[in-house]
Parts: structure tokens; C-alpha cells; sequence
């Protein structure tokens, strides 16, 4: 088993400073502060840097030739204390010619089912994930899909092998 480690320090008013081992920093504060996304914004950055980092690796495997890409996030977070998501949807866009839906299509499903610990977690608990993506065209067309939705309370097992 892994273990991972981080130490947030209160650096002033609400801003939180968080560290790892290696030296890595994240910066978090409130809306007043400024000074970086807040807690609950970081849990959107690392589901899409997660499955982003997914998506390309898979992407670039099969040699699939994009100019462009990002993931898109946005969530339906409930009024009252905690404050928990409901559901999260997640757009993976992908600029390029000659790109399959096929191949993104399949790589956005092994991320979402396999590989993205981060997904993984969210789906096994409260949140309802949407996963889908985007092919925008050079001449701005756009296709989109839905790949998977996952959760609330997937367990981790049932993931595709």
C-alpha cells in the first residue's frame, strides 16, 4: 500500500499553503483572500488533472494527432453545510483534424473506470460524475459525447479490467 502525505499551514487570514515531501506547493484561500482556488475547487483541479493526465497518456498511446486540449469542470454543490457536490460533469475538449470519437471515446471511459483514483473516489461516495468530451473541428464543428456516468456510492471494484 501507498501512502501519500501533505501538510497544509495557515499562512494568514484564510490562506492555506499545502506542501508535500517532494517540496510541491498548492496555495488555497477563500473568496476574500484571493490568493488561490478553494478547498472545495481544488477536489475539481485534481479530478481534471487526473483524468486529463489519463486522457493524453491514452491518447498520445494511440497516436491520436490533437492540437489542443483541456478538461472542463463543473459541479452541482448542495446549500447547506457540508456543502457537498451532487454531481460533477466533466468535459474533456480536444482541438484537432482527423481525430476518432472512437479512440477519445475509449480513452475517457478507461480513465473514468480504470484509472483516475480521484473519480474513483468521488463516484464511490456522494457524487453523481458525468463524463463526456468534445472534438472541436479547425473550422470551430463540434461533436460531443457522453461517455460514463458514475457513482453516487460506486464501489472501487466495479471498475472494467
Amino acid at each position: 500500500m501507498t501512502q501519500k502525505q501533505l501538510t497544509a499551514t495557515l499562512d494568514g487570514n484564510m490562506r492555506f499553503t499545502a506542501v508535500n515531501p517532494a517540496g510541491r506547493t498548492l496555495v488555497m484561500d477563500d473568496y476574500e483572500g484571493g490568493g488561490g482556488p478553494s478547498p472545495i475547487e481544488t477536489i475539481l483541479a485534481s479530478l481534471a488533472g487526473c483524468t486529463g493526465m489519463d486522457v493524453v497518456s491514452i491518447l498520445r498511446k494511440k497516436r491520436v494527432p490533437f492540437t489542443g486540449y483541456r478538461v472542463e469542470t463543473t459541479a452541482d454543490q448542495v446549500e447547506t453545510y457540508p456543502q457537498v457536490f451532487t454531481r460533477v460533469d466533466v468535459t474533456h475538449v480536444i482541438e484537432g483534424t482527423g481525430i476518432s470519437p472512437e479512440a477519445v471515446h475509449r480513452a475517457v471511459e478507461l480513465s473514468a473506470l480504470k484509472y483516475c483514483p480521484v473519480s474513483a473516489m468521488l463516484a464511490a461516495g456522494t457524487v453523481e460524475i458525468h463524463h463526456g468530451y468534445r472534438i472541436v473541428a479547425p473550422d470551430g464543428t463540434a461533436t460531443d459525447a457522453e461517455c460514463v456516468v458514475r457513482g453516487p456510492h460506486a464501489p472501487a471494484e466495479a471498475l472494467i479490467s
